[in-house]
């Protein structure tokens, strides 16, 4: 079946302790890119793990590329498995666009694409939080939590997205299907 898969959304870097910023100067350099957006430690973080984040995107912010690297956290970070994983930098994952994630995520499923699993509770405590919120979702959440697809919102807009397992027996890359829907 068709996966309705439109485009790269982006790619993830992940970069050794205090390499982002010369991997983002490297982009404006030699690639004309600038920063889209960025956050510290203190912005992303769990009780266990953080992480600092750059996003470079090119002049027509139509290729973002996220450049992360590890902080220092009770635990190691998923950015810090990944390059001790690899003794160095790489691609974490890709995501792919799409309209239509619902079938998307079941047209891959039906060609044998494995993704991570959600728990129910997520979606409890997310219909909670939207009764709050001014956002309002188009899709049905019984669908979402059927297919596992993950919500993020802000006051502008929403994004639906689900990750795949690993492509191989070990953390390396993985795919993302994302949706916006009015979200950056």
């Amino acid at each position: 079946p068709d996966t309705k898969l439109n485009f790269i959304d982006h790619c993830v870097g992940n970069q050794p302790d205090q390499q982002m910023e010369p991997v983002a100067k490297w982009y404006e350099q030699n690639l004309q890119f600038h920063r889209f957006w960025s956050v510290d430690d203190t912005q992303l973080h769990t009780e266990f793990s953080a992480l600092r984040s750059i996003v470079m995107t090119n002049y027509e912010e139509t290729v973002k590329i996220p450049i992360n690297e590890p902080a220092p956290g009770k635990k190691k970070s998923q950015i810090q498995e990944y390059v001790e994983y690899y003794n160095g930098p790489g691609i974490q994952h890709i995501a792919l666009n799409t309209d239509d994630i619902i079938t998307a995520v079941e047209n891959l499923r039906a060609r044998g694409t494995e993704f991570l699993f959600v728990p129910d509770s997520y979606y409890d405590m997310l219909r909670q939080r939207l009764k709050s919120s001014s956002t309002k979702l188009l899709e049905d959440i019984s669908v979402l939590q059927k297919l596992k697809i993950l919500v993020d919102y802000d006051e502008n807009g929403y994004l639906l997205q689900i990750f795949t397992k690993n492509v191989q027996d070990r953390p390396t890359l993985f795919i993302e299907i994302i949706q916006r829907r009015n979200h950056n």
